[in-house]
C-alpha cells in the first residue's frame, strides 16, 4: 500500500516513516513539499534511516500534489502554510498586544487556521477526484479545526490524530503503577481543549485515586503543570494546553519574558538544520536526531519553571506517529482497536452539533473510525468547548467566505480575546503581516 505525506519536508516526517517501517502494510511513502530544499533534506534522512534496516518501505519524493496522491491507499497531511515564518507572526501579533501567543490556542490558532483552512480545503477536493478510496489522518493544526474543514468535501473518511490525550492517559495509569495498555481513558472534549474524566482498570473508575493523591500527581506532566489543589478541585485531570485558559496570565507573561516564542526557536533551530544538511548531507540523520532530542526537551516550556526538565516518559511517549499506524494498522486489517481520535461527534457529546468534530475515544476498524459515547461533561467543561467550537466554526466559513465581518467575530468570541476592539486590532495586523490572509479576507 502507498502512503503520501503531505508537508514531507517537515522536520517530524522520519518520526512517521520511522513508525511505518515496524507495519508491514505500507510498502511505498511518497514525500509531497512546496519547498524542494526541505524535501530533499528530508528525504535524506529518510533513506538513511532505511539503510540501517533490512527492510523498508521504497521513497519518493514530489513537488506535485497529484502525483504524491496517485495510488495512495492512506494520506497523512502536516502541511504549515506560511512556514514557521507564518507561525511566528501569528504569534507576536497577539503578544504585542498581551494576548496569547500560541501556535493552535488562541488568537494565533485562529489566524493559522484562517490561512490554512483553502489550503485543506483544496488538498481534499484532490484526493476526492484522484484517491477518493484513500483515509485521510490529518495532523495539520489547529488539528480538530482543519480536520473539521476537510470532513465538508470528504466525510468521515478524514481523521484528526494528536498524540496529546493518550500521552495524558498512559502517565496516570503509570503513576498508579498500572500498564497502560490494560486501561481504558473517559476523555472528552475539542483537540487541545479536554479532560481526562475517568481511568478504567478491571471494570472500576480509579482515576479518583490518582486525583487524591498529592505524591501520585506530582510524579505527572500535568500534576506539576496545574498543581494538585486545581486538580482536586476540577475533580479531573486536564490536558496540558488547558494550561493556557486556566492560566492565561501566567502563560503570557512566561512567553513574553522570553528570549523568544517557541516559533522564533524553531524558527532558528530548523533553518540551521537545513542548512546543515544540504552543506553535508551524510549527516542528516545524526543531525536529525539531536535536533529533535533538542525540539522535544523544550515542548511547552513557558509552563515550566526555567530548571525543570520535561519528563522523559513523556518525551518517550510514542508520539503521534504511532496513533497514525495505529490507525492504518486498525482500518488495512480490520484489527480492532481503541484510541482517541478527532471525528464527527455525531451524539457521542451531548450539546454540541452533529457535524463538530471532537476528540473522543473511537474503536477503529476496517470501516474506519467508531465514537464511544461519552458520559457528558460538566457545566464548565461543556461551556467552555461550545464557545471555542463556535468560534472555529465561525474560522472555518470565515475562511470559505473570504468574510472579514465571520473572521472579527470569531477573533471576538473566542475566550482569550478580551474586547471586540482588541479583535479589530488583531485582524488588521494579521492582514498587515500576513499578505495571503489579506487577499483571502478582501
Amino acid at each position: 500500500m502507498k502512503l503520501a505525506i503531505l508537508g514531507g519536508g517537515g522536520f517530524r516526517v522520519p518520526l512517521v516513516y520511522g513508525a511505518v517501517m515496524s507495519d508491514r502494510n505500507i510498502d511505498r511513502v511518497c514525500l509531497y513539499d512546496v519547498v524542494p530544499e526541505r524535501l530533499e533534506a528530508v528525504g535524506q534522512v529518510l533513506r538513511q534511516l532505511a539503510a540501517e534496516q533490512e527492510e523498508a518501505p521504497a521513497i519518493q519524493v514530489t513537488t506535485e500534489l497529484d502525483v504524491a496522491l496517485d495510488g495512495a491507499d492512506f494520506v497523512f497531511s502536516a502541511i504549515r502554510v506560511g512556514g514557521l515564518e507564518g507561525r511566528t507572526a501569528d504569534e507576536r501579533v497577539a503578544l504585542d498586544l498581551g494576548l496569547l501567543g500560541q501556535e493552535t490556542t488562541g488568537p494565533g490558532g485562529l489566524a493559522y487556521g484562517l490561512r490554512t483552512v483553502p489550503t485543506a480545503i483544496h488538498v481534499a477536493e484532490r484526493v476526492a477526484a484522484i484517491c477518493p478510496q484513500a483515509w485521510v489522518i490529518n495532523f495539520t493544526n489547529p488539528a480538530g479545526m482543519i480536520t473539521e474543514a476537510m470532513q465538508q468535501v470528504l466525510g468521515r473518511r478524514v481523521i484528526g490524530i494528536c498524540d496529546s490525550p493518550i500521552g495524558l492517559g498512559r502517565r496516570a495509569a503509570r503513576a498508579l503503577g498500572y500498564d497502560p495498555d490494560r486501561t481504558s481513558l473517559e476523555y472528552a472534549g475539542l483537540n487541545h481543549l479536554g479532560w481526562l474524566n475517568g481511568l478504567g482498570h478491571d471494570g472500576r473508575d480509579v482515576l479518583p485515586e490518582l486525583i487524591d493523591d498529592d505524591v501520585r500527581l506530582s510524579t505527572i506532566e500535568e500534576g506539576r503543570l496545574f498543581g494538585a489543589e486545581w486538580i482536586q478541585t476540577l475533580g479531573c485531570i486536564p490536558n496540558e494546553y488547558l494550561y493556557y485558559y486556566y492560566f492565561t496570565r501566567d502563560a503570557v507573561a512566561s512567553i513574553r519574558g522570553g528570549a523568544e516564542t517557541r516559533g522564533e526557536f524553531l524558527l532558528d533551530q530548523q533553518r540551521a538544520f537545513y542548512e546543515a544538511v544540504a552543506a553535508d548531507p551524510d549527516t542528516a540523520l545524526s543531525r536529525w536526531r539531536a535536533v529533535r532530542a533538542e525540539r522535544d526537551s523544550t515542548y511547552m516550556k513557558e509552563s515550566r519553571d526555567t530548571a525543570e526538565a520535561r519528563d522523559a516518559a513523556d518525551v518517550e511517549g510514542g508520539g503521534y506517529e504511532g496513533v497514525a499506524v495505529a490507525i492504518m494498522a486498525a482500518i488495512a486489517r480490520n484489527e480492532r482497536s481503541t484510541m482517541i481520535l478527532n471525528v464527527r461527534n455525531g451524539s457521542a457529546i451531548p450539546g454540541l452539533p452533529a457535524d463538530a468534530v471532537v476528540e473522543i475515544p473511537c474503536t477503529v476498524d476496517a470501516d474506519g473510525p467508531h465514537p464511544i459515547a461519552t458520559t457528558p461533561l460538566a457545566g464548565h467543561q461543556l461551556g467552555l468547548v461550545q464557545q471555542v467550537k463556535a468560534v472555529e466554526q465561525l474560522t472555518i466559513q470565515a475562511a470559505r467566505d473570504h468574510s472579514p465581518r465571520l473572521a472579527l467575530q470569531a477573533l471576538a468570541l473566542h475566550p482569550l480575546v478580551d474586547s471586540v476592539t482588541t479583535a479589530r486590532t488583531l485582524l488588521t495586523n494579521y492582514r498587515d503581516r500576513h499578505p495571503d490572509l489579506s487577499q483571502l479576507l478582501r
